[in-house]
């Protein structure tokens, strides 16, 4: 561990520049549900056809909601909706869905209707919506369109140097996102959550269906606290804790990515025949390590050390890409091909999603409190980095603008599900985005719960993703209310095998061969990006 000497003083100016929104028509019936102010309704849901956007079947709309909920006759903003109508009967009702983040779009995850089997979704309309400030919805937040791209510093402020150019950065988002204003004062998960209730209203339901995955479970938990009687029937995957909104939750990820991310090392010694990085987990992580400090003193095109830690990074969250990471890791660190990494930069590094992260940024700022000050911020990341190093300090320069954020952090609602009838839960055990932890405290807080565990998974909200024990639970579900039965003590409900380690192939091991971004899918490849933004 280097020396860290004191900083210098940094001192940044926040200016919060004010902007107009195009205001709406108002509508006059009053809504129901607790902490909802009364007095707006917004029209029903115009929608025309955009099949050639989403595929068939879809119909896309727009839905106007208040800027500020504490002002609802006022300015208004648009939330983009998609619809995948029904096809079976008894018709079920709507199921709204959110592919986490914050910041991902929901709009395509509409889809997911396709994806659960018997046709246990079937009897659905399914609702995917873009959050305010997200993808289509208006207006849309950006802040510096080219923060992600590379090279970046590297992540370990191990000089006086790097530690400066990370504060600037991060300041510099931060004032640059002031510009959003004034959305910006209204973008927590409790507006979120309020503008899910005026979807539902807008559709004229007097109840939802909810399907959420990784940071939608938490929308999903303030939702129901909000308006008990407007839920029916809940799935989260992938369940946040709603004690350790948000620093805390992002110094438990750091822990768990440490796990996670080992296991894929293990599994890359098993099959030294393919990979040639080593046949034990020592070893394995050993050339990782060079790799990095050898990009870090001499990137190639955009990746530098920073860059090839996020490539890594996506092992640690899908199983489903450990080969076509491992062809990246193995394309540069034993074959030396610069083309490896120019791929695993191209596939899986979101150098331009600027809208996402703002959003992501804007949510997590402003849902809770964050330290007062860089120095107690920066001792908390050392003490946790000397027992986790992968990720600690990514993960903090990407949360940094948070301590520099123009706009007053809010207290979070006390998530309470003792008055919802119904929820079903999915969580793999060794989850690094969601640590298991916070699956078993929300099933304590919503005694209509069912928890199903996967035992020694290391996936990330990986439902409906072709494990039969799991899937078919959610279709029953989906299409009958059935749960398994409530077990007593703290646990899960029902256990399920994860899916199977990938077996690679020779072939497999170029980074020249399909990736993961290739083969997942336009609708997993969305919801893998939404979860990738750590925090989710």
């Amino acid at each position: 561990m280097p020396v860290r000497r004191p900083l210098l003083a940094l001192v940044a100016a926040l200016a919060v520049a004010a902007g107009a929104l195009s205001a709406g028509a108002p509508a006059s019936a009053a809504s129901g549900g607790r902490d909802h102010p009364p007095g707006y309704v917004p029209a029903p849901v115009a929608w025309s056809d955009c099949s050639d956007t989403y595929g068939s079947h879809f119909e896309c709309g727009r839905v106007a909601v208040p800027l500020d909920w504490g002002r609802p006759q006022g300015t208004k903003i648009l939330l983009a909706v998609t619809r995948y109508a029904h096809t079976a009967t008894p018709y079920q009702g709507v199921m709204l869905v959110n592919p986490g983040g914050p910041g991902g779009s929901g709009t395509g995850l509409a889809s997911l209707k396709d994806f659960v089997p018997n046709g246990g979704g079937d009897g659905y309309d399914w609702i995917g919506f873009d959050p305010r400030g997200v993808g289509d919805s208006t207006p849309r937040l950006s802040c510096i369109p080219d923060y992600g791209a590379g090279v970046r510093p590297p992540y370990e402020p191990t000089t006086r140097t790097i530690e400066h150019a990370w504060l600037k950065r991060s300041i510099a988002y931060a004032h640059a996102c002031a510009k959003n204003d004034p959305i910006l004062q209204h973008m927590t998960t409790v507006d979120a959550a309020k503008d899910m209730d005026a979807i539902r209203q807008a559709l004229r339901q007097k109840r939802i269906n909810y399907y959420g995955f990784s940071y939608g479970t938490y929308l999903g938990q303030v939702y129901s606290t909000l308006f008990p009687t407007h839920v029916r029937r809940m799935v989260f995957d992938g369940t946040v804790d709603p004690r350790r909104v948000w620093y805390p939750a992002n110094l438990d990820q750091d822990i768990a990515f440490e796990k996670t991310e080992h296991i894929w090392f293990g599994w890359l010694a098993k099959y030294d025949s393919v990979y040639h990085l080593g046949t034990t987990r020592a070893q394995v992580a050993a050339q990782y390590q060079r790799a990095k400090a050898q990009l870090t003193k001499h990137p190639v095109g955009a990746v530098g050390g920073s860059e090839w830690e996020d490539i890594m990074l996506y092992a640690g969250y899908y199983q489903s890409v450990w080969t076509d990471i491992a062809a990246v890791f193995s394309g540069w660190a034993v074959h030396h091909d610069p083309a490896a990494l120019q791929k695993g930069y191209d596939d899986w590094i979101e150098a331009s999603d600027d809208n996402g992260y703002a959003v992501y940024a804007a949510v997590e700022c402003t849902d809770a409190k964050w330290p007062r000050s860089y120095a107690s911020y920066r001792a908390d990341q050392w003490a946790t980095y000397e027992k986790t190093p992968f990720y600690t300090w990514g993960n903090a320069w990407f949360n940094a603008p948070c301590l520099f954020w123009p706009v007053k952090a809010k207290t979070p609602v006390r998530v309470d599900g003792s008055k919802v009838q119904s929820v079903l839960m999915i969580n793999e055990t060794l989850d690094a985005a969601t640590p298991y932890s916070g699956s078993l405290e929300v099933r304590k807080r919503y005694p209509g719960a069912r928890l199903i565990a996967e035992p020694g998974g290391t996936t990330h909200a990986g439902s409906l993703y072709g494990d039969a024990c799991v899937d078919d639970a959610i279709a029953a579900y989906l299409a009958n209310g059935t749960l398994p039965a409530r077990k007593p003590g703290g646990g899960a409900d029902k256990y399920c095998a994860p899916l199977p380690q990938p077996v690679p192939t020779a072939a497999g091991a170029s980074a020249k061969a399909m990736t993961g971004a290739d083969r997942l899918g336009p609708l997993v490849r969305q919801r893998l990006k939404a979860a990738a933004a750590i925090g989710s």
